[in-house]
């Protein structure tokens, strides 16, 4: 076993690694070499095809005490690679195709490089002089994507001190939190006495409103966050009310207004309905044209979750699917996602420019009044600059480029879910309207024995398939030649009985339709040795 060598601490070693490079030779210039030259190979070679188990690799990370002595710049990096990278998920391979995440443009590498090495901090003017008039102009950009207004509204609303047209955040749970956190301040504002929820707190607003309770209606599908949110806000989870979904996963409006009255009678207030617009497990889009109309109503707020699907309105192709999205309130969009921006890259627009003053925050050595720093209308204080790498994808990409790249996700999609209906043993569960799609095995005998059979029959052969598809789905990861996810649904065509399903995100461009029928052909084949269905199913094609 090789002995570790530990380095010095002094004053010398220390202005070392903050003033000079490594060395050519070393492991950590050969890392940001040969990424720089060829990223897809390099992750390729360094991320271990066969998955480690995840308790072998807790074992890499035991240690509970900060060393007391420093490393090797190089001999950490040699750590990362073998115990860090070696064991990442290769969220890149075109073959696995149960990520939200997906490749991304060679360019961000090195941009990213310089956004770290600038640091800035977008919470306020004095650490982000160029950055926040950047981040003021992506949200405009987006904005316009969105609701289309003319030139001269964001002339004036884009870079007004008083003003903000959405906000950057780590992702779309805190961009859901920050529209329902203005939804339910801009309910709660000041009248009369009451100086508003943000300073005499939520008893005081329901007091003085006379509600019994605050509620906000989202489909079954919503998104976990919303639940969160629902929770930070003070709203309860119990008042964050799931709405069933018809048999394409879209929410029943005609069930949600029902509830909304219901809730009247009740004198529970509903502060927000929520559009999906994307769903995290089929891809569906509600109908937001009329969960808009829905929305004027009640006199609510209405804010749309399109943190997977927002991106299908840069292709002029394809934006149909999001009728009505332009009469939401507000609207969350991951870049991260079908945008190919790095992680953690959330954005939150408001319809209204004036509606985040709802939540502004003011103090004295920072966010001072009347300044242009953006943390006055953020939840999160101190962020990265991560506006930067969106602009360079506008910017590089193009609107254009961007539609190409939309447009041949949802004809790959198409594509899988043709190979799927073509063979008799996989059935498709949801159709795709994004690049979405969900889909089980099940061999022909099966789903004809499923139509005829006995209701206990029925029930045990259900049983077994959700083990045995979370069984395959868990070999086919391990096996490290593709991935999908799985998830559980209540189709139609199982009696809404919870039902285990594959999932697929077909949003990566390097995924060719030659992989897409390999990966069938691996699961027909995983299928043969799979042990819950030698068990449990087998018996029912002999």
């Amino acid at each position: 076993m090789e002995t570790k060598r530990y380095a010095v601490a002094s004053e010398e070693s220390l202005m070392r690694i903050f003033t000079v490079p490594e060395a050519p030779g070393s492991t950590l210039a050969r890392i940001e070499r040969e990424i720089s030259s060829n990223l897809a190979g390099f992750l390729n070679e360094n991320i271990a095809a066969i998955e480690k188990p995840l308790h072998e690799i807790e074992k890499d990370f035991q240690l509970a005490q900060i060393p007391e002595e420093p490393t090797f710049v190089s001999d950490h990096a040699q750590q990362i690679m073998e115990q860090l990278v070696a064991h990442s998920v290769h969220t890149a391979a075109p073959s696995f195709i149960g990520h939200m995440t997906s490749a991304l443009p060679h360019f961000v590498l090195p941009l990213s490089k310089l956004m770290v090495g600038l640091n800035q901090n977008l919470v306020k003017i004095e650490t982000s002089k160029a950055f926040t008039p950047l981040e003021r102009q992506v949200l405009g950009m987006m904005h316009h994507l969105v609701y289309g207004q003319n030139e001269g509204f964001y002339q004036k609303w884009m870079h007004s001190a008083k003003n903000a047209l959405g906000a950057f955040c780590s992702g779309g749970t805190v961009a859901n939190i920050s529209a329902l956190w203005i939804a339910r301040n801009r309910l709660l504002k000041a009248d009369g006495d009451f100086n508003g929820i943000a300073s005499d707190g939520l008893i005081a607003a329901m007091l003085h409103y006379g509600y019994k309770g605050l509620a906000v209606l989202v489909s079954e599908r919503g998104h976990y966050s919303l639940g969160k949110a629902a929770d930070v806000l003070g709203i309860g989870r119990k008042n964050f009310v799931a709405i069933e979904t018809d048999e394409n996963n879209k929410v029943n409006v005609a069930a949600m207004r029902l509830k909304a009255q219901e809730l009247a009678a009740k004198g529970i207030k509903v502060m927000a309905i929520v559009g999906v617009a994307g769903t995290t497990e089929t891809g569906n889009i509600d109908p937001l044209n009329d969960m808009a109309d829905l929305a004027q109503e009640l006199n609510c707020h209405f804010h749309i979750d399109a943190a997977w699907g927002g991106a299908t309105l840069l292709s002029n192709n394809s934006r149909y699917l999001l009728a009505g999205v332009e009469r939401a309130d507000s609207i969350t969009i991951d870049a991260h996602k079908q945008m190919y921006v790095p992680m953690g890259a959330g954005i939150v627009l408001f319809k209204d420019p004036e509606a985040s003053n709802a939540i502004e925050h003011h103090a004295e050595y920072i966010l001072r009044k009347g300044s242009k720093d953006l943390g006055s209308h953020t939840l999160e204080g101190s962020r990265p600059g991560m506006a930067m790498l969106v602009h360079a994808c506008l910017n590089v990409i193009s609107r254009k480029g961007y539609e190409m790249l939309i447009d041949k996700s949802l004809k790959k999609a198409r594509y899988f879910a043709d190979l799927i209906k073509a063979d008799p043993d996989f059935e498709l569960i949801s159709e795709p309207e994004l690049c979405l799609l969900t889909y089980r095995y099940v061999p022909a005998k099966i789903q004809a024995l499923l139509k005829t059979a006995d209701e206990e029959t029925r029930m045990d052969i259900y049983i077994a398939l959700n083990r045995f598809t979370a069984s395959m789905q868990k070999r086919q990861r391990e096996s490290g030649r593709s991935f999908v996810s799985r998830t559980r649904l209540t189709p139609v065509q199982y009696q809404k009985l919870p039902t285990v399903v594959f999932r697929v995100v077909l949003a990566n461009p390097l995924t060719s339709e030659d992989i897409l029928q390999s990966i069938l052909a691996e699961q027909k084949e995983l299928a043969q040795t799979d042990p819950i269905f030698k068990k449990y199913l087998q018996k029912y094609l002999d």
